[in-house]
């Protein structure tokens, strides 16, 4: 059956190859995987809403529910023994892992994720689990363009390119937000845009939120009616709010490096379930509003008109009643709501930070306006307007993507006639957090491996060559006691002038260059008296095979040299990497990777 069903498939790459243009078939692929994630991400919605309506239906709205204790740590259990038992591999960072697998894996994503991460962050979030379902779906969505053009054995750039098509098509599935989908691919991603990868984008983006017009109705995801329209004598507190956003962002991103840097620590799935479970069930029962992915606050803080109805976000909560905490308690959940998204998925779950971005955005901008106009220290600041402005601020400097924080924010809630005060915001937020934080949170562990694949294309291809694809080993090794006769049979063996000088390990200890005994090698009187380590010297430098290419060139540009030893880290000789070979490489490398 398999070998009928790869003999039918063999037919068909071959008949499409003769037929239809690989232009052409790409558009046909961009649209199936705009359907497919499409399809993805209306089932983990559906997952997640019916989870949480199963279990949180009965849940009293004026008294403590001490299921919030209980819940999360299901869920988190339900998903960690779903990861690793069933999928057996770490699904989590998924927009990390689409970074590396376009850097790295040829952008190659296993078959798994096509699937898994809906599972594992519907059990996650549905049980209450303080992370978000767009980062899982995004990774899902980018499986589906890789593996539905390995199926058709399309090329690297095409995969690359089906990849962020995948990516396009979850964002605007989920948000029903077409423009933010192909932004975000662009941004995040760094899929770099011409036109033969701008149409493909569009297709898969435009699809899946046609899909989910069909499914679920055109209204925007969240409702938002603007009652006070932007008036220009804001702007400089519009500046303000962009900065104030940006350090909200500084903070979130480096709480949690540290927090997840706590959980990497416990080394036990057992340690992690408990330590987290517990961590996230305390945060959850002190503060409802950290219970899932928080959209139900958004929605309240942008449709709200006045106290009376912002103070039900302190429903079911010990806060509930004390309506002069308002503000204490929306900053406490700010503060808190890193600590409650790094236990979700340190102890175990699955979930992304779209979701936390926003919440934190709308939040940070709700409380921004509303202690001013407390503070009465300039004319009324509408909290809607400001706690829609904050969404797009947080997202921006988090994920380093103002426009896709602009655009998103624009289409999550139809707010385009805000669209000068999410500019400015979006803007300042980033310049704020680009000081600190030179990558975002998703690409900072790449990048600090120089795995980070960017729009920069001198970078870009270094990044896709391996310093093991061009190391040279056919170079003549001598070591410390041969004499100068045994080091010029060496010589009329090779077709080099440099020769490695390697102890009874195999470790270099030194080079000998041919032109440094030019004019001894001929007197035979000297062949005996000389020794390696007499005219044996110092390598101007030592790669290592760990080494990213962006090192490997800084390493050639300090010494000057024309060919540098590759060393393991235990020091042991692997070969010489010359100039020549790696412009060679770098040369194939771009006009595969340029060709448009």
């Amino acid at each position: 059956m398999a070998g009928e069903k790869e003999s039918w498939l063999q037919r068909f790459i071959i008949w499409r190859e003769n037929n239809i243009k690989e232009k052409h078939f790409i558009l046909v692929l961009s649209f199936l995987v705009g359907i497919g994630t499409a399809i993805a991400a209306i089932v983990l919605k559906w997952m997640i809403h019916a989870i949480q309506h199963f279990l949180t239906e009965n849940f009293s709205t004026t008294e403590v529910n001490y299921l919030y204790l209980l819940y999360p740590v299901i869920g988190i259990a339900l998903a960690g023994l779903f990861v690793r038992f069933v999928v057996k591999d770490d699904i989590g960072h998924g927009v990390t892992k689409i970074l590396y697998a376009i850097s790295s894996r040829k952008s190659r994503i296993k078959r798994h994720n096509t699937w898994s991460s809906i599972v594992a962050s519907s059990i996650t979030i549905g049980f209450g689990g303080s992370v978000g379902a767009e980062a899982p779906i995004v990774l899902t969505g980018s499986a589906i363009g890789s593996n539905l053009g390995s199926l058709f054995k399309m090329e690297h750039r095409t995969l690359m390119l089906l990849v962020g098509c995948g990516a396009a098509g979850a964002v605007a599935g989920i948000f029903k937000a077409p423009i933010a989908g192909l932004v975000f691919t662009l941004e995040v991603l760094m899929i770099d845009l011409t036109m033969s990868s701008l149409l493909p984008l569009l297709i898969s983006a435009v699809t899946a939120a046609t899909v989910s017009y069909i499914t679920s109705g055109t209204d925007a995801m969240f409702k938002f009616h603007l009652d006070q329209p932007f008036e220009l004598e804001r702007i400089p507190y519009v500046i303000l709010l962009g900065i104030f956003c940006g350090l909200v962002s500084l903070y979130f991103t480096r709480a949690m490096n540290t927090a997840e840097g706590w959980f990497a620590r416990l080394l036990t799935p057992g340690r992690k379930l408990i330590v987290g479970g517990i961590m996230l069930s305390i945060l959850i029962f002190i503060f409802p509003p950290l219970y899932g992915e928080g959209y139900d606050t958004i929605e309240l803080l942008l449709n709200g008109s006045s106290n009376e109805h912002w103070e039900s976000v302190m429903n079911n909560s010990l806060f509930y009643g004390y309506s002069e905490l308002l503000l204490v308690y929306l900053l406490l959940i700010v503060l808190f709501k890193v600590f409650a998204s790094s236990a979700t998925n340190g102890g175990g779950g699955c979930g992304g930070i779209f979701a936390p971005s926003l919440f934190l955005g709308c939040i940070s901008g709700f409380v921004f306006a509303h202690f001013s106009n407390d503070l009465s220290i300039t004319s009324y600041l509408p909290e809607k307007n400001f706690a829609l402005m904050g969404m797009a601020g947080v997202m921006s400097g988090v994920m380093h993507a103002p426009l896709t924080g602009v655009f998103l924010i624009a289409e999550l809630t139809g707010g385009y006639d805000l669209f000068l005060p999410l500019m400015i915001v979006s803007v300042s937020s980033y310049l704020t957090i680009i000081i600190f934080e030179p990558h975002s949170i998703y690409s900072m562990r790449l990048a600090k491996k120089g795995e980070l694949l960017t729009h920069h294309k001198d970078k870009a291809v270094l990044t896709l060559m391996h310093l093991d694809k061009v190391v040279e080993t056919d170079f003549v090794t001598v070591h410390p006691e041969m004499d100068l006769g045994d080091v010029v049979k060496a010589i009329s063996s090779s077709r080099r002038n440099i020769f490695p000088v390697t102890d009874s390990e195999n470790k270099l200890i030194g080079i000998v260059l041919l032109d440094d005994i030019r004019n001894i090698m001929f007197r035979q009187e000297l062949y005996h008296r000389f020794n390696v380590k007499r005219f044996m010297t110092s390598a101007p430098a030592r790669l290592l095979s760990t080494d990213s290419m962006e090192n490997v060139m800084k390493k050639f540009d300090d010494t000057n040299a024309w060919n540098l030893p590759v060393v393991d880290e235990e020091g042991h000789y692997l070969g010489f990497v010359s100039k020549s070979k790696i412009f060679n490489s770098y040369r194939q490398v771009l006009v595969h990777f340029s060709e448009d």
